[in-house]
């Protein structure tokens, strides 16, 4: 009995415990955008990207500068592309989703946010302004009271909205399983129209990731600055960004990954040994941090999945990863777990990216370990 309460707290902790898979370096040296991103691609992976307000305490706390430095997103002056304001959450583009007789989300019309009505007769998305005020919907994870999502009913701008459910919840509520589900049906009391984290842009990360964190400072920034292409963090104002002429020279914030695909198809075992061998180990994951960044490694990925350092004992009945860390996050797909002998754990390299158990012998690509977290 006390062995097993041990193991539930040890279990506990670990998954409360988040460990990234990348770190920041701020780079002093004065460098226009492009010039920066070279030097990031040479020396680490790339310029800084974001995935949230963690990694927005990271990127700060990884420097001693109080000015200007530049981050990894770029306006491409591309399609406008929607996203929802919760980092983690795809948007998808469903028509049944949009208010059809208004704006579909796919036609140029100057509204960049999305905001959802409910009555009688419409209960669908639609496109409008950012700058229009109305209620709001946050997400909080914390669930309190057992709840998740709550109407906020002050009228605030788009950007306004997300800054509130930002400091006080979450964020905004984003992904139609949270616009469209259960909870928010008990949140409707009267016809009114109510924020969602829905929008679009055209700025673009220089990695290739898709994340949609932003974090602009309003009174500064201005989308439409046709010569304001490159983004920047504002170190004097608690991080927030704003954009500016790319030609700039400023410091710079570069990110290391410390984990590595490799693209040559391998048994588990073999995968294992290179990995001991070339790098520090095949990779674990124990928080969803730490499976969205082997997410971007595995979309590179030749192979259908990509091997992981988990795999089964039939001697001690129970998945371990190999370096020891506790199973304390998993990602199984729905009839992915078997639980044989000579059984380990391959992540699909696209769709939901999720774990699924593959024979042991099978060859795929895998992801190692560069150094130690």
């Amino acid at each position: 009995m006390q062995w097993s309460l041990f193991l539930l707290i040890l279990m506990g902790q670990c998954c409360l415990f988040t460990c990234r898979l990348y770190e920041y370096h701020f780079i002093k040296e004065n460098k226009s955008w492009s010039e920066a991103q070279r030097y990031c691609r040479e020396k680490y992976t790339d310029l800084a990207k974001v995935f949230d307000m963690t990694d927005m305490s990271r990127l700060r706390n990884s420097a001693q500068n109080q000015g200007e430095a530049w981050i990894g997103l770029n306006n491409t002056g591309g399609n406008r592309m929607w996203h929802w304001s919760l980092p983690g959450v795809k948007y998808i583009h469903n028509d049944s989703s949009w208010n059809l007789n208004g704006r579909t989300g796919n036609e140029p019309y100057p509204g960049n946010c999305g905001r959802k009505r409910y009555d009688n007769g419409d209960k669908k998305l639609a496109d409008v302004s950012c700058d229009i005020t109305m209620w709001f919907i946050c997400y909080d994870e914390k669930k309190k009271d057992n709840k998740t999502l709550y109407l906020i009913t002050t009228s605030m701008s788009w950007t306004q909205a997300q800054s509130y459910c930002r400091s006080i919840y979450t964020d905004l509520a984003s992904g139609l399983d949270q616009v469209d589900g259960e909870e928010m049906k008990t949140l409707i009391t009267a016809t009114f129209s109510a924020w969602v984290g829905l929008f679009r842009d055209s700025w673009r990360w220089s990695d290739g990731s898709d994340s949609s964190f932003r974090y602009w400072d309003m009174q500064l920034f201005n989308d439409e600055q046709s010569n304001k292409k490159c983004a920047m963090t504002l170190l004097n104002r608690s991080g927030n960004w704003s954009s500016d002429e790319c030609d700039k020279e400023k410091p710079f914030f570069c990110y290391d990954d410390k984990i590595i695909l490799i693209k040559e198809n391998k048994t588990w075992e073999e995968a294992l040994n290179y990995c001991r061998e070339s790098h520090r180990g095949l990779v674990s994951i124990t928080n969803p941090y730490q499976q969205r960044w082997a997410e971007v490694r595995a979309k590179n990925a030749s192979s259908p999945f990509v091997w992981l350092g988990l795999r089964y004992s039939c001697t001690l009945d129970l998945w371990f990863w190999v370096n020891d860390k506790l199973v304390c996050y998993e990602r199984w797909s729905r009839e992915g777990k078997t639980e044989e002998c000579d059984v380990a754990v391959g992540m699909q390299s696209g769709g939901q990216y999720e774990w699924v158990s593959q024979r042991d012998n099978e060859t795929y690509n895998f992801v190692c370990f560069k150094y130690d977290f």
